[in-house]
């Protein structure tokens, strides 16, 4: 069967989705964006990235200007496709408990335009066993299609560059499945990992826990530094210094954003809660606001003070804010001080004022996202700086 385009990237506006449709597109793979955000859809199809995402812009451009590249609305083209990847997770609800549903409901939404010649790929984090119940799913809905597992790995800003150098890793429900999204991915990266659908899913589980496990151990160690009087950052210089075993020692900050916290507690519920150490470095790295305020309330009466919030994104030099630690300190802040200052170099919105008018009108001053335009920054001789980034 002879198939309009080579792959169709459901959610392909997001961080996630476009930098992969822009890759197959330059690699000179007809692919086609479908998405329900019109906004989104229009800013892409006008050759405008929605997000900061390095060197994808002009590789858009590219991309549709050689036609190689195209979206859409409508899930009707989805049946023109040969691959289709679908680029949502398993978000977690209230209690934290993973929520499978809405990965169903799309899948569900797909299934007119579903034929057997077709390769699905999930793409996204998901919970271990999704990929397996939602084969089951289309099965029941008698679609008995190929379907493959090959989760994202990229570090947000950096996805366009980092998908072509990593390793793919490669799941899928039997060996025609494999072999389909192996020779799909093939086109875009020099090496792929073949692992089982449940090995895969929870390798990419186990990636973001790591990290986030990682940066709960540095913001603990800077918690028993500080509340000794002691500078973490010195003493960070000196375990690194020159000693190679500590390389990859992260330093201390706000660790959040739309993966780790969720994908760690994601672990926990497939252990029937039995995640110690996850569960340990949720409490450390979510706390981590609080403490901040804690120690400043020792040493400030904070409802006579002003305080200013440098940088709301998850992380620097970025202008994703999901979930990120800054709009929790805010909200904490709000309650304790007299008045709270935000700004943000990526991020527009109304409330926030720029970051020099933040410096002169704040007493005391937060760097909570530490992006590169912060750096040459003047403040007041008696202004108070608090830094957890170094």
């Amino acid at each position: 069967m002879k198939f309009k385009y080579k792959a169709c990237v459901v959610g392909g506006c997001g961080h996630v989705g476009l930098p992969l449709a822009i890759t197959l597109a330059d690699a000179g793979l007809e692919t086609i964006i479908l998405d329900i955000d019109e906004k989104a859809v229009l800013k892409v199809k006008a050759g405008v990235v929605p997000f900061k995402e390095h060197g994808a812009e002009a590789l858009l451009k590219k991309a549709l200007k050689s036609k190689k590249l195209s979206t859409s609305t409508d899930t009707a083209v989805v049946s023109e496709s040969e691959y289709i990847v679908i680029i949502i997770g398993t978000p977690i609800d209230r209690h934290l408990n993973p929520k499978i549903q809405d990965i169903h409901n799309v899948v569900r939404g797909l299934l007119p335009h579903l034929n057997n010649n077709q390769t699905i790929i999930l793409r996204s984090t998901v919970y271990p066993g999704t990929s397996q119940l939602v084969y089951e799913f289309l099965k029941k809905n008698g679609k008995n299609l190929k379907l493959a597992f090959c989760p994202e790995r990229i570090a947000q800003g950096y996805a366009i560059e980092e998908i072509k150098s990593l390793p793919q890793i490669i799941s899928g429900i039997d060996r025609a499945s494999v072999l389909s999204a192996k020779k799909l991915f093939s086109k875009i990266v020099n090496e792929t990992v073949e692992l089982s659908l449940e090995e895969a899913e929870l390798a990419k589980l186990f990636t973001n826990s790591w990290r986030y496990i990682q940066f709960a151990t540095a913001n603990q160690f800077f918690m028993i530094a500080d509340q000794k009087g002691l500078d973490f950052h010195k003493i960070l210089h000196a375990i690194k210094h020159n000693y190679p075993r500590a390389k990859n020692f992260p330093g201390a900050g706000l660790a959040a954003g739309p993966c780790l916290f969720k994908d760690t507690m994601q672990i926990a519920a497939f252990n029937n809660n039995q995640f110690f150490l996850g569960h340990a470095a949720m409490l450390i790295n979510e706390g981590l606001p609080d403490y901040l305020v804690s120690k400043l309330k020792t040493k400030y009466d904070l409802k006579k003070k002003t305080v200013g919030i440098l940088g709301m994104a998850f992380k620097a030099d970025n202008d994703d804010k999901r979930d990120s630690l800054s709009y929790k300190l805010k909200k904490l802040l709000e309650i304790e001080a007299k008045k709270v200052f935000c700004t943000d170099v990526y991020i527009r919105d109304p409330e926030f004022v720029p970051a020099k008018e933040l410096c002169q009108k704040s007493d005391i001053i937060i760097v909570a996202c530490p992006h590169k335009e912060y750096k040459n920054l003047k403040f007041k001789l008696k202004q108070k700086v608090v830094d957890i980034w170094s």
